[in-house]
């Protein structure tokens, strides 16, 4: 009998939190403040000192951090921020959202993240932030990027979307850059149960200004000198967040087991390869040096990637392309004028990649079943 597998399974981390979370809830429910107030405040203080920030200012979610951070450094029509073609719409969609012009940089080929030497050449006049993405929870390589941009005299945006908690030497990401944007949608590593986000910052104007720019830019009540969004956070989302952050470090040290498992299974099924070009076996996702990897997803290089996935959804196995075109390629940023061609890289990624399940519930004997599976796509 096949062993069904879910790429995501969200209701298995519910029992060990459930009277912790719900608590939390019938808490906010009587206590009659549910947008911004004393939850969000504690949870930004937790989350802060959790990531080695001075500052932490709760969001509505993590795209709403991306465009808060850049709204609060006065990015607008005109201006270029470079980012990498290789991630989640929303990094690129906010920059063209505020009337700025999103300037991409090909990624590494081994990592999945931008590569600063591109980075560094892609530089212009126009140029008013560098925004790298953390992809899949491993950093990027932020000691080049961020020597770049001091050369330059430039901010650095982290999306950190799918990293918290992910390290580089003793540094965890969101203290890194000059900002660091989070996403609590439900399927990440710290997950709310709905939309919740969060900027960090070591910069105490940096955070007063996101303060503002979350409620419509208004200081003192009523009186606004900018404009700004409705970015705030649910107390509810909140509260629950403060539950679920405790069990981070728990859940994160569950995610790397399953990825240990994978590789061992992998490799002694003989699978692993350095590369994909002789098309009978994958590639794993590296684990670069003085990185820590918290594995939002596990990633691997695959030769007919789609035949792999119709493959092992027969058998019950969740998969997932991340991502299916590179950003250049998407209808809504044709008038940028790229060409299939430009970003080599990320359109091969695109091509390539497939997330395997990973979340911290997962046993051994389901991380078992989804090897079998794909050794039986090959063999």
């Amino acid at each position: 009998m096949r062993t069904a597998v879910p790429q995501f399974d969200l209701a298995g981390q519910y029992p060990s939190i459930r009277q912790e979370a719900e608590a939390s809830v019938l808490r906010v429910m009587a206590s009659g403040r549910f947008i911004l107030g004393p939850e969000v405040e504690a949870l930004e203080r937790e989350i802060a000192e959790y990531c080695g920030c001075a500052h932490a200012v709760g969001m509505s979610s993590g795209t709403d951090a991306l465009l808060a951070a850049m709204m609060a450094l006065g990015i607008g029509p005109g201006d270029e921020v470079i980012t990498t073609p290789y991630t989640f719409f929303a990094t690129a969609g906010c920059i063209q959202r505020l009337g700025a012009r999103p300037v991409f940089a090909d990624i590494e080929p081994g990592s999945f993240n931008i590569d600063p030497a591109r980075v560094a050449a892609a530089i212009t006049p126009r140029t008013r932030a560098i925004m790298p993405v953390h992809l899949y929870g491993q950093i990027a390589a932020m000691d080049e990027i961020c020597e770049i941009a001091c050369r330059n005299e430039l901010p650095v945006i982290e999306d950190a979307a799918q990293a918290i908690g992910a390290e580089l030497g003793d540094r965890r990401a969101g203290s890194l850059g000059l900002m660091g944007c989070f996403s609590f949608y439900p399927t990440k590593n710290l997950g709310a149960a709905g939309d919740a986000g969060m900027v960090t910052t070591n910069d105490p104007r940096l955070a007063d200004a996101l303060r503002r720019t979350r409620n419509h830019g208004m200081e003192p009540r009523y009186y606004h000198a900018t404009v700004g969004g409705n970015f705030r956070l649910d107390a509810i989302q909140a509260a629950i967040l403060r539950v679920k952050l405790p069990h981070l470090e728990r859940w994160q040290h569950a995610r790397t087991d399953a990825a240990a498992l994978y590789r061992r299974l992998f490799d002694e099924a003989g699978l692993a390869r350095d590369s994909i070009a002789a098309r009978d076996g994958i590639v794993l996702p590296p684990e670069l040096p003085g990185r820590r990897h918290v594995y939002h997803q596990f990633v691997i290089r695959a030769p007919r990637r789609d035949a792999l996935r119709a493959h092992l959804a027969e058998r019950g196995i969740g998969c997932e392309i991340y991502y299916p075109l590179a950003l250049h390629e998407q209808e809504c940023f044709r008038h940028l004028g790229h060409k299939r061609g430009d970003f080599p890289e990320s359109e091969t990624a695109s091509a390539e990649t497939l997330a395997l399940p990973m979340y911290p519930e997962l046993t051994p004997a389901q991380i078992e079943a989804v090897v079998t599976g794909v050794v039986s796509f090959f063999r």
